[in-house]
């Protein structure tokens, strides 16, 4: 019989990074295996990225011509990189030639799902430092941003014990990445010198034709949750890549007429379906779900009555690892870094 995930494991699967506080000797064991990307400004040194010592070895063996100057102190265990030339624009061009060049080369599986979207890696002020492939910044372990939204109506039908069901995708069956499996709603990825409310109205257009000036009006905002993932091979290459991640996160209640549902529009994915909250908890219980969408379904059920202290033995650590430490740089640095919990709905 297959094993019955739980809460925890939900939240082991996603926040698998070990915190250097909480479980120091996990996260020495782990750094073996990294060097740490710094970035150098008139303060000082500054964390950017956790670099496997794969990459470091495709840095070593790959021409400066095209990788650009790079300092590697192997006591200390950090690489600088990327330094020059002066201006964003050049950097990211810089950035760009180095990712190509490997990606021609075949020396990482990861690109072979290249995406042609840029987004942004971010100074200690919230500068934009350059732009990367999407799919190469699991190369270099820099944080990631990106938009998750709920959708869901209220019904009192007898049929479960909590008032409303939730809009859940599946993913489609030709996605690079978790394909087949289920979603939030709606969600995706920030890009660069993109707002986070500007791209969950984008996204959830293209994704699920939802109206936009109805998201407009009734989309809110509930704060952001924070993690350290590391990827196994569903993620679309290797494993073990780094993904520091900060999501901002949407509820979305739509008309229990129906008036208003989501549907397919970009084939990112294969179907939407009505579920009660029993149903996605025993989805969940088997396996079924993305695992950072699911740890972002935790926290809906969280702020919404469903999983209470009373009722959930791992409610604190759920909420502590769900709004971790990050220490890397962001759009809001460093008030991103450390996302307080939401407040419980009643």
């Amino acid at each position: 019989m297959a094993t019955r995930l739980t809460t925890i494991d939900w939240v082991n699967k996603v926040d698998g990074f070990p915190d250097p506080e909480r479980d120091p000797q996990r996260y020495s064991e782990e750094m073996k295996r990294l060097y740490t990307l710094t970035w150098k400004d008139d303060q000082g040194s500054f964390p950017i990225g956790y670099v496997p010592l794969s990459v470091l070895e495709a840095l070593e063996n790959t021409h400066a011509d095209i990788r650009g100057p790079m300092d590697v102190d192997h006591e200390a265990r950090t690489i600088c990189l990327f330094q020059e030339p002066a201006t964003e624009p050049e950097r990211t061009k810089l950035v760009g030639r180095l990712t190509a060049y490997w990606r021609h080369n075949h020396t990482f599986r990861i690109l072979d799902g290249w995406r042609n979207e840029l987004w942004p890696v971010y100074g200690r002020s919230g500068e934009l430092l350059f732009s990367i492939e999407r799919v190469a910044m699991g190369l270099f372990g820099n944080a990631r941003f990106g938009v998750h939204m709920v959708a869901f109506l209220r019904r009192n039908d007898g049929n479960s014990r909590y008032g409303f069901r939730i809009w859940v995708p599946k993913r489609a069956a030709n996605k690079s990445t978790y394909p087949g499996m289920l979603d939030n709603t709606v969600a995706g990825g920030l890009m660069t010198n993109e707002d986070p409310f500007e791209c969950i109205v984008r996204e959830a257009d293209e994704e699920a034709s939802l109206p936009e000036d109805f998201m407009r009006k009734n989309t809110k905002e509930t704060g952001t949750i924070t993690y350290i993932y590391i990827t196994d091979e569903r993620a679309g290459g290797e494993q073990g890549w780094i993904y520091p991640e900060c999501q901002w996160v949407y509820d979305l209640e739509l008309p229990a007429d129906g008036s208003v549902t989501p549907s397919p529009k970009d084939g990112e994915v294969e179907s939407f379906s009505l579920h009660t909250v029993e149903e996605i908890q025993e989805q969940m219980a088997q396996g079924l779900w993305k695992p950072n969408c699911a740890l972002v379904m935790l926290d809906f059920f969280a702020r919404h009555g469903v999983l209470t202290p009373e009722n959930e033995p791992q409610y604190d650590e759920l909420q502590a690892r769900a709004h971790r430490f990050i220490p890397f740089p962001g759009p809001h640095w460093p008030s991103w870094q450390h996302a307080s919990p939401p407040e419980r709905k009643a």
